[in-house]
């Protein structure tokens, strides 16, 4: 371990000498957790963090100037829409996706270094439950997606398939996520497949370029954002476990989307079949305003620009065809080749810049109060997981259904949007319309009979409460030998042992 003198002689140079003005105070055990904490610091990347960060705040914010000649729409070629292509190319995507994963080419990587802070609750956001009937959490739901995939590939080529799952966490969530994992007995899938790593921490930053104390003992340290991830990836040799396994493809999404497909064939094939080494997801956005990055262009590059960055001139700029010029809004749901990420680890991964995140951060005061904030306070420098798609050398992007595919679980239920009850009834109606167009009709607890094609409101629960388990239908496919026909009493849930009971009552 490094000695006091080291560590003291390193926060001079870095201008951070504040970082020990408790150390007096100090008992043996919270000074070597400090000189812990600090001595992997390194003077000059700690100098300047700090005063990347209090320069990048001090900037005007804003619409970026002269950005609007410099941006462009995705180009036609490189967009594919599952909304409006023909069904053919929609089997043709997803049945190379299945060959894919039937080759064990294919894993899902979960960006799930947050906590559900702004939920309300201190544990990492996948072990949140949204009030589903069945109880399951975020977590759960994308265990079983896995295994519903595995299997279908695994039928319909007559083999045994895995789809690893890498879990990139945070000092904040390796810990719980790890151990409740353990505890539900990795919702059936093999350990072996689940790889937990962990992305760097970087410390929060005061308004005017210094490292935030928020103990006496210990710094105030944040992830470095979804970006982090590509450090990450080469700190813990995520790639080279990849490629002992045959990892050619890597679906990376973010824990909170309750609707994500995970390594979705569809999307899988759709990038193999354009020869893609980067892609991502995108959904129409619903007005020009909403506060979504856009997918598009900037002099010829494809990049994610944030809401904030573009005036609103531009974001209200139509097509011929009437519809938002920058209208692919972005979804963090994305492909990668392995020889992608592997060019990015080495060669573009310092190139990447990082972004500003004001936040309100605990500190305790020249006294040694701990302070916790009423407005924000400090800077986070975060990296995001898409600035890599500048270098991508083949790009492509899949526009889906909103109402299919996404719905993020952001904020507690006192806000308006993004929220558990907004999230929970997303899923709702969509297990709802599959089991309607399987032929099912719905009671409600009074007895009523719901509508057969009911028109579901997008606020408010809908007219009748079902619930598929992922184990049963992946996206849909598989229940009219169980449903057709039949009259089902809301709420309903249909697990495995349900379905299993149904389809033996039909045959």
């Amino acid at each position: 371990m490094a000695s006091e003198v080291d560590v003291r002689a390193g926060l001079q140079r870095a201008g951070q000498s504040h970082l020990l003005r408790f150390w007096d105070e100090l008992g043996p055990g919270p000074r070597a957790a400090l000189l812990a904490e600090l001595a992997p610091l390194d003077p000059d990347v700690l100098r300047e963090h700090c005063a990347l960060a209090a320069e990048a705040y001090a900037r005007t914010p804003g619409p970026t100037p002269g950005l609007a000649e410099r941006l462009r729409p995705l180009s036609p070629e490189s967009v594919g829409r599952a909304s409006r292509g023909d069904a053919e190319t929609w089997r043709r995507w997803e049945e190379e996706g299945f060959r894919q994963i039937a080759l064990n080419k294919v894993a899902a990587l979960l960006l799930a270094g947050g906590q559900g802070t702004r939920l309300g609750v201190t544990y990492p956001k996948g072990m949140y439950q949204v009030g589903l009937p069945s109880g399951k959490t975020l977590y759960q739901l994308q265990a079983e997606r896995i295994r519903r995939v595995e299997q279908l590939a695994g039928e319909l080529h007559g083999t045994r398939c895995t789809v690893p799952w890498y879990i990139m966490t945070s000092e904040f969530t390796l810990g719980p996520t790890a151990e409740f994992f353990r505890e539900h007995d990795f919702f059936h899938l093999d350990p072996a497949s689940v790889v937990f790593f962990e992305q760097r921490m970087l410390p929060a930053v005061t308004f005017d370029g210094k490292a935030i104390l928020e103990r006496k003992d210990k710094v105030a340290m944040a992830p470095d954002g979804n970006g982090g991830l590509y450090r990450a990836l080469a700190d813990h040799r995520v790639l080279e476990d990849m490629e002992r396994r045959g990892v050619e493809y890597v679906h990376v999404y973010c824990v909170d989307n309750i609707l994500v497909r995970l390594a979705d064939p569809v999307f899988v094939g759709f990038c193999v079949l354009r020869g893609a080494d980067c892609g991502a997801k995108v959904v129409e956005k619903a007005y020009p305003e909403e506060p979504v990055g856009v997918v598009c262009q900037v002099d010829g590059v494809p990049q994610v620009v944030e809401y904030s960055e573009i005036s609103p001139e531009t974001a209200r700029l139509r097509g011929a065809d009437g519809s938002l010029l920058y209208n692919a809004g972005n979804i963090c749901n994305h492909f990668f080749t392995r020889g992608f990420l592997q060019r990015v680890t080495r060669e573009f991964e310092p190139l990447l810049k990082p972004h500003v995140a004001v936040k309100k951060v605990p500190y305790v005061d020249e006294e040694g109060n701990l302070v916790k904030p009423l407005k924000p306070n400090g800077i986070k420098m975060e990296k995001f997981v898409f600035d890599v798609f500048q270098f991508a050398k083949n790009f492509v992007a899949l526009e889906v259904s909103r109402e299919e595919e996404f719905s993020p679980l952001k904020n507690a239920d006192s806000a308006a949007r993004d929220n558990p009850s907004s999230a929970r009834r997303a899923l709702l109606r969509r297990h709802l319309q599959w089991a309607l167009q399987a032929g099912a009709r719905f009671r409600d607890a009074r007895g009523a009979g719901a509508p057969e094609q009911p028109r579901l409101p997008q606020d408010g629960d809908p007219p009748a409460i079902c619930e598929i388990s992922p184990l049963v239908s992946y996206s849909g496919e598989g229940l009219e030998a169980c449903l057709r026909g039949r009259e089902l009493w809301s709420p309903f849930i249909l697990d495995e042992d349900q379905a299993r009971v149904l389809r033996s009552q039909e045959a």
